[in-house]
């Protein structure tokens, strides 16, 4: 008996001869897989991003130990002026700290960045101090300090306005970026322009070498407050540590397998339906059942591979591109979350392949061929 057309070699050539005859249809597929993957990537990637340099450049202060009100948020964005400025005296006074450094917080309205309101000679004291690239500390209530970030993405030189929490600075200088903001302004006026005399938003600590010891000194002067080692803060700021993010990246995760289930759907049902007499000839040529949904899932397997792989493409070519034109917004791609929308898309993929592929496989070789 003659041997059918249903071999592994005739499977892939019908295979790659389906794909070839679509293009169009093809490339939307292949465009919308990427773009979930694309939606994966981006969003975790901002979200991690923006958290690991947010808890270096606190990190990069210098001081070993945060004070802050009680409840406060690990966010300074959102933190509020309601300590003392003269507690900041009295953890001072104790025998094992050796630098603190009062700084008021503030959000600007329009761009969302972080403003330090400072004390510059103690906040400078706190680590090995501001590296200046250009200019001098601010010496009057109208200047301020900008890190080298701000200064790219604003274009912003020595000696130009920059407007900071509805307020005209002059740049007096320009600093190496990571110690805590994106400006620098002189404490006195940050509390002037909110309402918030004689108070802060928070207290760097440096200790003279036992951290513990410290922490627990200033406890004793108000159990209230939240106080923080510098390591115990870094060690919180991470997505898969912070449990007010996880909701949020698993929504958009579940968002891209549902793009990518819907749109894989609609293609495999349109292409079952313009291929019913095609299926019905493989099946009157010995086609399994088995067979048919193997060749249409093996199509959309390979859909959804070429789709990963161009949405990765674009991903780490959009983070080269927002590395350059903003600096400021960081993207940190990890290679688990490259795996995880690789596997995510191959899922969404195959859920909306199985049921349009399981269809046709139960065509009838007789009305198949009939079908106009």
């Amino acid at each position: 008996m003659e041997e059918t057309t249903s071999g592994p070699f005739s499977l892939v050539q019908m295979f790659w001869g389906n794909l070839a005859a679509r293009p169009l249809r093809c490339s939307l597929s292949v465009l919308a897989i990427a773009i979930q993957v694309v939606l994966v990537l981006m969003i975790v990637g901002m979200t991690s991003g923006v958290i690991a340099d947010w808890g270096k450049r606190v990190e990069g202060v210098g001081a070993d130990i945060l004070v802050q009100p009680p409840n406060a948020s690990i966010f300074f964005a959102f933190s509020s002026a309601v300590m003392q400025e003269s507690f900041g005296e009295e953890i001072e006074k104790l025998p094992s700290v050796d630098v603190v450094a009062p700084t008021l917080m503030m959000t600007d309205p329009k761009t969302l960045m972080v403003v330090y309101g400072i004390d510059y000679k103690r906040y400078n004291a706190l680590g090995k101090g501001f590296i200046f690239r250009a200019g001098r500390p601010f010496e009057n209530p109208e200047e301020t300090i900008a890190d080298d970030i701000a200064a790219q993405s604003r274009h912003l030189k020595v000696g130009d306005t920059v407007t900071l929490i509805n307020r005209s600075f002059r740049v007096s200088g320009i600093v190496v970026h990571g110690k805590g903001a994106r400006f620098y302004i002189p404490l006195k006026t940050a509390q002037d322009t909110m309402g918030a005399e004689k108070r802060v938003s928070i207290f760097f600590v440096r200790s003279k070498g036992d951290t513990e010891e410290t922490r627990a000194d200033i406890l004793k002067l108000n159990p209230q407050n939240r106080v923080r080692s510098m390591s115990e803060y870094v060690s919180l700021m991470s997505s898969s540590r912070l449990p007010e993010l996880k909701p949020f990246i698993r929504t958009m995760v579940a968002l891209g397998i549902v793009v990518s289930f819907l749109v894989v759907l609609m293609n495999m049902h349109t292409m079952v339906m313009e291929r019913t007499r095609e299926i019905g000839i493989l099946k009157a040529l010995g086609f399994t059942r088995l067979e048919v949904v193997e060749m249409l899932l093996g199509e959309t397997a390979v859909l959804a591979m070429v789709g990963s792989l161009v949405g990765i493409a674009i991903t780490f070519l959009t983070q080269a591109i927002l590395k350059e034109t903003n600096p400021s917004l960081p993207v940190l791609i990890s290679p688990g979350w490259v795996a995880a929308s690789f596997g995510l898309a191959l899922l969404g993929a195959a859920l909306g392949a199985t049921v349009p592929a399981v269809r046709a496989s139960s065509y009838d070789p007789v009305e198949a061929l009939a079908y106009e």
